[in-house]
C-alpha cells in the first residue's frame, strides 16, 4: 500500500475506534411537574380538573431548561387507582408546529399500572435551551383523574377526540392545572446536568404571571443554560417538609423527585414555610406547630439522603411574610410566634446547618427598614409569594458556584 493511502487509512480507523469508544450523552431531566394527588371537591381550593376524562385530549406548554437533540416524555399514575389507558401521545417544538407522535416500546398507546410512571422512546426532536414544547396526551377509556400538579401556571387546554396530531387544537375547555406528564428529559449534550429545587408554592410560581415563565426557577435556568446545566422545578404549592399538604411531604417524594432524576448533581432546598404556618389556620386548625428540632432533623434526613447518593445540596432560607394573604380564609397564616420561629431556623440554616452552602433569601427578599416583610417592590402583594420582579431577584441571589463548583465561571455568576 502506498505510504500517504497507509497513513490516511491508519488515521481514519484510529477516528472510527476513537468516535466508537466515545460514551453517549447523558440523559438529563430538562422540566418536571411533581405529581400530586388530585383532592376532594371539600378541599379549600378547587381542583380545576374535571373529575374524569373520557375520549379526549390534554394540551399543554412545557418550557424545557436545557435542550437537546432527543427527548422522552415521563407520563405518571402515581396515585391512580387503576391502569392509566394512554391511546396516543405527541411533542410539538412550539405551538402551531406539526406533533410527532411519541412511541412506548414501539407502540402508540400504553398502560401505566397505579403508582407507576412510564418513559417514553427517545423521539429526533431537537430542541433548543429554554424552548417551549407542547405535549398531548389522548385517553380513550373513562379516566377518573387521582394525579395531577395543580399550580401549573401555564394554560392547558382540553379537547374532544384524538388531537395528539392535530397542528391547530380545537379546546372544550381550559385549565392552568397540569395532567398526565410529570417530566420532560433531552439528550445531546456533553457533560449535561441538572439542579432540581424541591419547594412549595414560592418555588411552584404562585402569583407568577401566567403563560410568561417568571418563577424563581425558571430566572435561575437562564442563567444556567450557557453551562450546560438544567434546572429542573419539583416545587408543589402547599407543600412542606414533614407532613403532606397539597402534596406529599419533600421528605417522602425526595427521591422521585430529585435524586431520580437522570443527571442531577445538585438539590437546592427551600421549603418549611408552610410547616411553621399552616397550623392554627383552616388547613390545619388543630395541628400542632413542629419545633425547631423537628425541622432540623427534617432537613439533615434530606441532607444524608442526597450524601449518600453523591449529590451536593443548598438549603435556601425562608422569606418573610408578615402580613400574609390578607383578606382570604388564611388571613390568620402569619403569627409573631410563627416568624420567630422562622427566625430560629433562619439562623440555624445561616450558621449550623449541614447544607453545603445556603442561599439567603430572606436576605434578597425582605424589607431593609422592617426585615420581617417582603420588599414592596418584590411583593406580589399578597405578602407571602413574590411577584416576578421577586422571583428575578431569587435567581440573581443564587451564587452559581456555590450550586456547581468549578462548573461556572466566576464571570457569569
Amino acid at each position: 500500500m502506498h505510504t500517504l493511502a497507509r497513513f490516511a487509512s491508519l488515521a481514519l480507523l484510529s477516528t472510527s475506534a476513537a468516535t466508537a469508544a466515545s460514551p453517549p450523552a447523558p440523559w438529563v431531566a430538562s422540566w418536571q411537574a411533581s405529581p400530586q394527588p388530585v383532592w376532594a371537591e371539600t378541599f379549600l381550593f378547587p381542583s380545576l380538573v374535571p373529575a374524569h376524562l373520557q375520549g379526549q385530549t390534554f394540551r399543554q406548554t412545557a418550557r424545557l431548561s436545557l435542550g437537546g437533540e432527543r427527548l422522552r416524555v415521563r407520563l405518571s399514575n402515581a396515585y391512580g387507582r387503576q391502569p392509566l389507558h394512554i391511546g396516543a401521545a405527541s411533542v410539538a417544538g412550539a405551538a402551531g408546529q406539526p406533533p410527532q407522535q411519541l412511541t412506548f416500546d414501539g407502540q402508540a398507546a400504553t398502560r401505566i399500572a397505579p403508582g407507576q410512571a412510564r418513559l417514553s422512546d427517545p423521539l429526533a426532536l431537537p430542541t433548543a435551551d429554554l424552548q417551549a414544547v407542547q405535549v398531548s396526551v389522548h385517553v380513550p377509556d373513562l379516566t377518573p383523574l387521582h394525579t395531577f400538579h395543580w399550580d401549573g401556571r401555564q394554560t392547558a387546554s382540553i379537547g374532544a377526540g384524538n388531537q395528539t396530531l392535530a397542528p391547530r387544537f380545537d379546546a372544550a375547555a381550559t385549565t392552568t392545572a397540569r395532567l398526565f406528564v410529570s417530566g420532560i428529559e433531552v439528550q445531546g449534550r456533553a457533560g449535561a446536568r441538572s439542579v432540581v429545587v424541591i419547594g412549595d408554592s414560592i418555588t411552584d410560581g404562585a402569583t407568577a404571571s401566567l403563560d410568561r415563565d417568571q418563577r424563581w426557577t425558571d430566572h435561575l435556568a437562564a442563567r444556567l443554560a450557557p453551562q450546560g446545566v438544567a434546572v429542573v422545578n419539583a416545587g408543589i404549592s402547599g407543600g412542606r417538609l414533614l407532613r403532606d399538604g397539597m402534596g406529599q411531604a419533600a421528605i417522602a417524594r425526595f427521591d422521585r423527585d430529585v435524586l431520580e432524576q437522570p443527571g442531577v448533581a445538585s438539590v437546592i432546598v427551600l421549603i418549611g414555610i408552610n410547616d411553621i404556618a399552616w397550623p392554627g389556620t383552616a388547613f390545619a386548625r388543630d395541628q400542632p406547630r413542629p419545633s425547631l428540632a423537628e425541622l432540623q432533623a427534617g432537613y439533615r434526613r434530606l441532607v444524608e439522603r442526597a450524601h449518600a447518593r453523591g449529590v451536593r445540596i443548598l438549603g435556601a432560607t425562608l422569606p418573610p411574610f408578615a402580613g400574609a394573604l390578607p383578606g382570604t380564609a388564611l388571613n390568620d397564616y402569619y403569627q409573631p410566634a410563627k416568624d420567630a420561629l422562622r427566625g430560629q431556623l433562619n439562623a440555624w440554616l445561616r450558621h449550623d446547618s449541614p447544607f453545603d452552602a445556603v442561599i439567603d433569601l430572606d436576605a434578597a427578599l425582605r424589607d431593609p427598614a422592617d426585615p420581617g416583610r417582603m420588599a414592596a417592590a418584590l411583593d406580589s402583594g399578597d405578602h407571602l409569594h413574590p411577584g416576578d420582579a421577586g422571583n428575578r431577584a431569587m435567581a440573581a441571589a443564587v451564587d452559581l458556584q456555590a450550586v456547581l463548583p468549578g462548573a461556572v465561571p466566576a464571570a457569569t455568576r
